[in-house]
């Protein structure tokens, strides 16, 4: 598969929520981007608008990642212009349990290769029913 700009920021910005790195996290986002994990109204984002600007994303970074960790499993990954939409699973674990998120969970960037939007199409109600005491 050929690396693109979208990809290379994707797998930047797994690897550094496994790590637990917020600032490096941080970093490969643009400074208008938006993040939408999961698309819709949750916990994280009861108005379902999303997490925009660089501030709102490190309150979404303190509040969904730092607290868990994470392992990302994508079967497969479709590339087009600025975009990559990869379709799989994320683990997360976080307070004791083990949750599954099946999706697709997208990746667009700008013309710098910062993220611009990170989309996240996933069921929080399939989510939830997966969740397993660790």
């Amino acid at each position: 598969m050929m690396s693109t700009p979208a990809h290379e920021a994707g797998r930047r910005s797994r690897e550094a929520a496994m790590a637990g790195d917020k600032e490096t996290w941080l970093s490969v986002f643009a400074h208008d981007a938006v993040i939408e994990d999961p698309i819709g109204p949750s916990h994280f984002d009861p108005e379902g608008t999303g997490h925009r600007g660089k501030e709102a994303i490190a309150k979404f970074y303190d509040m969904a990642i730092a607290p868990s960790k994470l392992v990302f499993n994508f079967e497969k990954t479709y590339q087009c212009g600025d975009e990559e939409a990869n379709v799989g699973h994320i683990v997360i674990e976080s307070s004791g349990y083990r949750v599954v998120a099946e999706g697709v969970f997208t990746y667009r960037v700008n013309a710098q290769g910062k993220i611009v939007a990170l989309r996240a199409y996933w069921e929080l109600d399939k989510a939830a029913a997966s969740a397993t005491k660790i």
